[in-house]
């Protein structure tokens, strides 16, 4: 038996494995070292601001949790899977000043290289940072263009800004497409020319107001500089003043910045700096209030007792005072107590203005808006020279309404460039029926086609046979079928609803009855969207006939 086993047949044939292969698994170790390595493409440039803190803890605790570690494939060196970047330079430090094993020896958890290796790293990094000890501004742009190149790589293809944010949000670092947008311009705009500025940690809102600046003056300078010879281009411009302040960021001080940029446009433009400083000034505000964040919509505010005839623009529309409910006692009162402690020199017992009585005629119903909206219209408007309707402006010089709803209505008969194509007309005139049926409670008959006026009233939708429905219910669906009926490319089949007397229905729907006006009558809301709902189809009517398009406006 001896023998037989120690013959030489049992002897191995294959080559020796230089080195094992990594866990598959999660798995803790102790590594040197001289085994580790920093991340590559850590996104912390500069000293961490709590460095000196983190190595007076690690001096005397060592470390309070193993950092975790991983390894690309092929390669021999560990390095940091997410943040700890500046906890193994202080290991390093204190390893060289005191010689001691624990600073040399660390235990560590293995975490295998994942398929997406590279992204999952660079965005463990950037929310590790951002946790700990946090990142300047510019060092997180960087970051997040680093990424945008290494999605690029895996996808095949240019990302939006959009879809940017939604896979650096979805693989563990939440950010918004806006401040995708501000970190792209500081990299490719302000760092070239001010990297000492960014890396000594200029702010977000600085960096915002140096691209609001850049954009607006370029503007001005692509106006103004249209066939006139001028020494440089505006980016060589731009670079060069931003250089000069490039300091101490304590220092730095963007409106110093401006007015050395305006002064070398108004020179090179040969153009007065006052004015160009304002339309640097106009131009920045328009920038502003596209990129800044939204602001819920809020009505308008209810109408103060007026001491004058001429009230703020703030406080020149309100809700309508007629069809409103007395206020309560507790709510009266509150109110009242509140006005007082606002202005309390105000008289409480003047009258209202004449004015604001006609003005407050016109509001039917509240029509939400913002002022980032309001700005973007009147921005809209201003590149193809078109005019935006000022509600407040024009009531008392023209008949306009206002009237809420899913598209609110300022002005009955203008209509708006954006929305003259047959295809939005249909969308908007089908809504406005929809809005009308739902004030009788048949919103559900009312259905969207794409083509006609851009809906039918379906009869089989209805709850009850329609000679039994309430008669303001019979009314309007009355008036819808006959509105929209006979523009079918195919004749509708007859329903119930043909059948019904529009002769009956109309003055009792529109002016109400002789003897009790208001009832069984349609609202003034539901008859301004009626109006608009007839100026809609006859443009979209004339649209199709192939008349011109300017009687629109």
């Amino acid at each position: 038996m001896a023998g037989k086993l120690l013959t030489e047949g049992f002897a191995r044939n294959g080559p020796d494995a230089a080195a094992l292969t990594d866990p598959i698994a999660d798995t803790a170790m102790v590594v040197t070292l001289d085994q580790l390595r920093p991340y590559d493409h850590n996104p912390r440039v500069t000293r961490n601001p709590l460095y000196d803190e983190i190595k007076a803890s690690i001096r005397e605790r060592g470390l309070d949790a193993p950092p975790a570690i991983t390894r690309r494939p092929g390669e021999s060196a560990y390095i940091i899977r997410n943040g700890g970047n500046t906890r193994l330079a202080i290991l390093r430090e204190l390893w060289s000043e005191t010689k001691d094993e624990r600073f040399f020896r660390i235990p560590c958890l293995f975490r295998p290289w994942p398929a997406r290796g590279e992204i999952v790293a660079l965005t463990g990094h950037l929310a590790e940072n951002e946790l700990h000890g946090g990142l300047s501004f510019i060092e997180r742009a960087l970051g997040v263009e680093k990424a945008r190149e290494l999605y690029e790589q895996e996808s095949g293809q240019a990302l939006s800004q959009s879809e940017l944010a939604r896979r650096l949000t979805a693989d563990g670092f939440p950010i918004q497409q806006s401040h995708i947008s501000r970190m792209r311009d500081a990299v490719q705009y302000l760092l070239p020319a001010i990297p000492n500025v960014l890396y000594g940690g200029l702010g977000r809102h600085q960096v915002e107001r140096l691209a609001v600046l850049r954009r607006a003056c370029e503007r001005i300078w692509e106006q103004r500089a249209d066939g006139k010879r001028t020494g440089e281009d505006f980016h060589a411009l731009f670079h060069e003043v931003l250089a000069m302040f490039d300091s101490a960021s304590e220092a730095f001080s963007v409106q110093r910045v401006q007015d050395e940029l305006v002064g070398q446009m108004a020179e090179q433009l040969d153009v007065d700096y006052d004015t160009l400083n304002l339309e640097v000034g106009d131009n920045e505000s328009r920038q502003r209030a596209l990129g800044s964040d939204p602001t819920p919509a809020t009505a308008h505010p209810r109408r103060p007792a007026a001491t004058t005839p001429t009230r703020p623009p703030s406080e020149a529309a309100g809700t309508p005072p007629h069809h409103a409910p007395p206020p309560s006692p507790v709510a009266t009162t509150a109110s009242s107590s509140t006005d007082e402690a606002a202005a309390p020199a105000q008289d409480t017992y003047a009258s209202p203005s004449p004015d604001a009585d006609r003005l407050q005629g016109h509001i039917v119903s509240p029509a939400p808006t913002t002022e980032r909206l309001q700005s973007i219209q009147r921005m809209v408007a201003d590149q193809l020279g078109d005019t935006v309707p000022d509600f407040e402006a024009n009531v008392l010089r023209a008949i306009p309404v206002q009237a809420g709803g899913l598209y609110p209505i300022s002005d009955v008969w203008y209509i708006e460039p954006g929305l003259d194509a047959p295809e939005r007309l249909r969308v908007h005139i089908a809504q406005f029926a929809r809005e009308i049926a739902e004030e009788a409670g048949q919103a559900d008959c009312v259905e969207p086609t794409d083509g006609g006026l851009g809906f039918v009233c379906n009869a089989d939708a209805l709850s009850a046979n329609a000679h039994s429905l309430p008669f303001l219910a019979r009314a309007v669906l009355t008036l819808l079928q006959a509105l929209s009926a006979g523009y079918l490319a195919a004749p509708a089949p007859l329903s119930t609803l043909d059948n019904l007397r529009l002769t009956d229905a109309l003055g009792p729907l529109l002016q109400g009855r002789r003897d009790r006006p208001a009832s069984d009558r349609l609202s003034d809301t539901g008859l301004v969207k009626l109006f608009r709902l007839l100026r809609l189809s006859r443009r979209l009517l004339d649209l199709e006939a192939g008349v011109n398009s300017s009687a629109a406006t």
